[in-house]
């Protein structure tokens, strides 16, 4: 079960990259140690929500980077359907999409549905030092928010206490 301000469950798996990567590559967790990261489950490959949310987050990555984060998707697909879909459909997104095939890390994450073995609409945000600051889980007909999760990210960063639709340079409410 997640809990935040405890440690994100740890996962190894292997990745599809885009922008002339065609390899696989294996991540763990551990290799986001000392970055910010944003981790968010989507239900299928393929799918009508899941590419506006998959280009929504690709759009913003150098948003994300610039607050030290890096952006890692995963849905219980895999690496081929992934690497399918992503050439065919989804060209501009270009940070690593995890093939969660076994379920266990969709399991971990408490965002699989036992149902039809997909995952979720589940957003993470995971600071350097691998604890869970920030998750939401959503209805899959529901896409979610980019913005609202870089607002999020800038306010957990602030390390104080920060107000209803506070915006990055708004007054906060001192020290958490």
């Amino acid at each position: 079960m997640i809990h935040i301000g405890k440690p994100a469950p740890t996962f190894e798996g292997v990745t599809t990259y885009q922008k002339g990567k065609s390899d696989f590559v294996k991540v763990s967790l551990a290799d986001y140690k000392g970055k910010w990261l944003v981790l968010f489950f989507y239900p299928r490959d393929f799918t009508f929500i899941c590419p506006t949310e998959l280009k929504g987050f690709a759009k913003q990555k150098a948003d994300f980077q610039t607050l030290n984060a890096e952006i890692l998707a995963a849905s219980t697909d895999s690496e081929w359907s992934h690497k399918n879909w992503f050439e065919k459909d989804l060209p501009d997104v270009d940070y690593p999409i995890l093939a969660d095939t076994t379920q266990a890390i969709s399991r971990a994450y408490d965002v699989l549905n036992e149902d039809d073995g997909s995952s979720e609409r589940g957003t993470f945000i995971i600071d350097p030092d691998g604890k869970v600051r920030y998750a939401l889980i959503s209805a899959g007909s529901v896409g979610r928010s980019v913005k609202e999760t870089l607002r999020v990210l800038e306010a957990l960063q602030t390390g104080e206490r920060c107000p209803v639709e506070w915006e990055h340079g708004g007054a906060t409410l001192g020290k958490a």
